[in-house]
């Protein structure tokens, strides 16, 4: 690739990009696009802006004081983070993160696996990483607590629920509290209550899904792997599909969902389930959007289901196209949550579908009944 430095020196002799590409021997459209690039990070030149913003900011404004004589004395530049650029960062880290990940190996096949059903464990707001105090919100919540009623609650739930031919693992958001070294909303930069470090969430995230996926390996003949986009943590969201699919690449049992989309489907037989955390469309209209998005496999289906998260309280909605829930969360509240009086009950379902039949069979397990059954 031939140097910024060299695009530029050749724009400034020759006096414009045409010329400057026929004499570098370049596309035009490619010395236009590193032109605008430049741009957008700030560098200009023409109009006395020599400074780059750091990679993966982009230029929001940026004002210059000129004296009498026309002299720039001060010069004051704002950026901001450059949505596109930080995705090609992330992914560029996800790729060479991926080099150096342990891959699994297949595991046996459970000699009991009833084909027609899927079993599906709902999981949606889980909050990883969030601090709550009994006294303020009514239950403590930390790392080591919610770490350890996800252990046992998938534990009952997949030893109370058949052996399905499917089990789908639908994480469908908010698994994190938030989304990197800073505990804040990634869109409204609102500080959030933080248990602990950013690296040990991530640390202890990624190993509780790899023990989640192991136990439903050892039930169900094959297991779909979803992680959705949430609110909380859009790009979290991106490195654990991205990092499961490479754990699971050579176990040819688990299927981890990659869309870039926020709008999932999965489809079983006569049944299609879809699958969207909530923070863009809501339960009253996401019906249609996923007839929409998923014309084929709406077509193909009798019995149609959507699962959603985001407002942590159960809420069901028919259509004349689909069944729209509403799910509850684990998770306890957070001192936001219970100040503003948002108040609702934990629990997590797994239901079970039949391929020909749609749902038959639904658990609902709350952490004071995993309580009961320890």
């Amino acid at each position: 690739m031939i140097p910024d430095s060299v695009i530029h020196d050749a724009i400034k002799e020759t006096g414009s990009n045409k010329k400057a590409a026929e004499k570098l021997g370049l596309n035009r459209r490619t010395v236009d696009k590193r032109v605008q690039t430049w741009r957008k990070r700030g560098f200009s030149p023409e109009h006395d802006l020599t400074h780059s913003v750091p990679d993966g900011f982009r230029l929001k404004g940026a004002s210059t004081l000129y004296d009498e004589q026309g002299v720039k004395r001060m010069q004051w530049v704002k950026s901001q983070i450059d949505p596109e650029r930080m995705e090609e960062l992330t992914r560029a880290a996800l790729e060479e993160m991926a080099r150096r990940l342990p891959r699994e190996k297949p595991r046996p096949v459970p000699s009991v696996a009833m084909d027609d059903l899927a079993t599906c464990y709902v999981l949606t707001d889980f909050h990883l990483g969030m601090l709550s105090w009994r006294e303020e919100t009514g239950a403590d919540w930390d790392v080591g607590i919610a770490s350890d009623l996800l252990a046992h609650w998938f534990q009952a739930a997949i030893a109370k629920s058949p052996a399905s031919g499917v089990g789908i693992l639908a994480q469908l958001g908010d698994f994190l509290h938030w989304d990197g070294l800073e505990a804040v909303t990634p869109a409204s930069k609102h500080v959030l209550d933080a248990d602990t470090r950013f690296q040990k969430v991530v640390r202890v995230a990624v190993a509780a899904l790899r023990r989640i996926i192991a136990a439903m390996l050892d039930k169900h003949g094959h297991v779909y792997v979803l992680n959705a986009e949430g609110n909380h943590d859009p790009a979290s969201s991106v490195w654990l599909r991205e990092m499961l699919a490479v754990i699971y690449e050579n176990e040819p049992r688990v299927t981890v969902e990659q869309s870039p989309d926020p709008f999932y489907c999965y489809e079983h037989g006569d049944v299609s389930l879809f699958f969207h955390h909530g923070h863009k469309v809501k339960p009253g209209q996401i019906d249609k959007v996923f007839v929409a998005k998923f014309r084929d496999v709406f077509g193909r289906t009798k019995f149609s289901f959507a699962h959603m998260g985001h407002l942590h309280h159960i809420d069901v909605k028919e259509s004349t196209l689909m069944i729209v829930e509403q799910h509850r969360t684990l998770a306890a509240k957070d001192a936001y949550a219970s100040r503003g009086g948002w108040l609702s009950g934990r629990s997590a379902c797994a239901i079970t579908y039949h391929k020909r039949l749609g749902e038959i069979e639904r658990l609902t397990i709350s952490p004071e009944s995993l309580q009961m059954l320890h």
